[in-house]
């Protein structure tokens, strides 16, 4: 399924679904971040998705992370809260989504790398090799959070 983002767009079609997310801003030893190219726009983003009925923010962060890297991860605190009206998300099938992420803090804790069926590749990136990817600007402002030093972002 495809999925293209807007940002400020008069021309973004009109939200007809609110979805609660969960990402994981994942950091090795080194600082580096965990970040994945996904399939359905080939932007890179951090692991993430919706959450689902049974679990806690922390848990489909978790679960995602699994899913689509393979790691097993550790919620260690939180980068912040992306709640920007102005965001919207279409997906090919009709959903137009407004999406309400927390983006947590984690460290992994065990499995391997793995590319899922959600991501053409799934790399470590040190704070300037992010520079230069492709990658939607809501994306970018949650990456530079997760790699800044300030306290948890509320937007």
């Amino acid at each position: 399924m495809a999925r293209t983002e807007y940002y400020d767009d008069p021309a973004a079609p009109v939200p007809n679904s609110l979805v609660v997310a969960a990402s994981a801003a994942v950091l090795d030893e080194q600082g580096r971040l965990l970040l994945q190219r996904r399939v359905d726009n080939g932007l890179w983003a951090m692991p993430g998705g919706a959450m689902e009925m049974a679990e806690s923010l922390p848990e489909a962060a978790v679960r995602e992370v699994r899913e689509e890297t393979g790691y097993e991860i550790e919620v260690t605190g939180l980068v912040g809260t992306y709640t920007d009206a102005r965001h919207v998300i279409a997906y090919s099938d009709g959903e137009v989504r407004r999406q309400f992420n927390v983006c947590f803090r984690a460290r992994v804790v065990g499995g391997e790398l793995a590319v899922s069926d959600e991501s053409h590749e799934v790399r470590w990136f040190t704070a300037e090799d992010t520079a230069g990817l492709a990658m939607h600007h809501t994306q970018r402002l949650r990456v530079g959070h997760a790699l800044g030093r300030g306290g948890p972002y509320a937007g």
